[in-house]
């Protein structure tokens, strides 16, 4: 799993329009595209990734504009300490995510906010409210007349939750993950906070959008989930989502093109391995993007608009349905993070993007943000 040949580029990859973000020793991050399994520098083209999502002519410029050729991808990730590493491939973009987009999602949220993030209480509260529920909730059309009924009726029987609200209501929950150049890329280690003993990951498939609030691309990531600090309460997203480490993007965003597109999203299934360094433990899941309550693009719609500009763009996490309930340490107990764990993200149209897990406070801390890249940028005259 951790063999640094891993095919993480997608299944048809010699038709595939790849961008991306290195890190160069020496010389800082840059934009790069990937041609016949060679990295290409491309940042004279487009300094920042934001601007390279914003030329009208971007799918000419990946395919023939020229480059530093900074050799092939597979010496990159063989390197255990080489010149060059992978970064998250977006930069400036705001980093958002909608949450509880799937009916199982749903229920789960709900778990945690019953549970008060006691992660022992688990099992049975999901056989009791999956019980006074009584309704197969991917079939409810959020903000529809039936969900609007079904509101009704759990009200009276002291039922709602803020998460059905999100979940079946007329608005989608769409929250800042983490900030702008704060996102780790593939091979990093992400992180937990010192305080969670209940999380998980969660994978998703990212779309990229550029100022004007068209879908130009998209990636996968994981959302790394601590249940039990969001659960004891929802004013408590902010600590619980956007930590050190705590939201990895990559490996690289695919473009749209006439091989590419939403329908591809659409009809995506989005795969997870977890496997325990310390204990063996091995757990696989999966995320059917057909089982999505509301339609990508319309997700787009409740973040970006008339109500909400992003003039640098912003990647957009698409939600889960993978809600890991397979005991690890105690009966009752589901599943959590142990250190050391690695976990694998993966979909056929977009790649594999691979973590390992630790802890938020002992990884290192996040120092080049928006001021050191613009001083950077300067100083190579870009």
């Amino acid at each position: 799993m951790t063999d640094a040949k891993l095919a993480i580029l997608p299944e048809d990859s010699e038709r595939a329009l790849l961008v991306g973000r290195v890190w160069r020793a020496g010389i800082g991050p840059s934009v790069v595209t990937v041609r016949a399994g060679q990295l290409v520098d491309i940042s004279a083209q487009a300094a920042t990734m934001s601007e390279l999502l914003e030329r009208s002519d971007v799918l000419e410029v990946i395919r023939h504009a020229e480059g530093e050729s900074l050799g092939p991808l597979d010496a990159v990730l063989s390197a255990s300490e080489g010149d060059i590493s992978l970064l998250a491939p977006c930069d400036l973009q705001a980093v958002k995510a909608c949450g509880v987009t799937f009916a199982v999602s749903l229920l789960e949220r709900v778990i945690e906010e019953r549970a008060k993030g006691d992660p022992s209480r688990a099992a049975a509260l999901r056989l009791e409210i999956q019980s006074h529920i009584g309704a197969d909730l991917s079939a409810i059309r959020p903000g529809s007349e039936q969900a609007a009924r079904l509101k009704a009726d759990l009200i009276a029987r002291g039922l709602w939750s803020q998460y059905m609200e999100v979940g079946i209501g007329p608005d989608a929950e769409v929250f800042t993950k983490a900030q702008p150049m704060s996102a780790v890329g593939h091979g990093a280690s992400v992180g937990l906070h010192p305080d969670s003993q209940w999380n998980n990951p969660e994978p998703e498939i990212v779309l990229a959008v550029n100022s004007q609030g068209h879908v130009v691309g998209a990636t996968l990531g994981n959302d790394v989930n601590l249940r039990d600090i969001e659960g004891r309460s929802a004013l408590l997203l902010g600590k619980a989502k956007d930590n050190n480490a705590s939201c990895a993007i990559g490996p690289f965003i695919r473009l749209f093109d006439e091989h590419f597109g939403i329908e591809q999203i659409r009809a995506a299934e989005v795969s997870l391995l977890i496997r325990g360094t310390d204990d063996g433990f091995e757990l696989q899941g999966s995320s059917r993007m057909r089982e999505i309550s509301r339609d990508p693009l319309e997700l787009v719609a409740h973040a970006h608009g008339r109500h909400h500009q992003y003039p640098d763009g912003f990647m957009l996490f698409l939600g889960t349905m993978f809600s890991p309930t397979k005991d690890r340490d105690a009966s009752g107990a589901g599943f959590t993070h142990h250190l050391g764990d690695l976990v694998r993200i993966s979909t056929p149209v977009l790649g594999t993007l691979e973590n390992s897990v630790q802890r938020s406070d002992q990884l290192p801390p996040w120092t080049f943000g928006l001021r050191a890249l613009y001083q950077n940028l300067a100083a190579r005259g870009l």
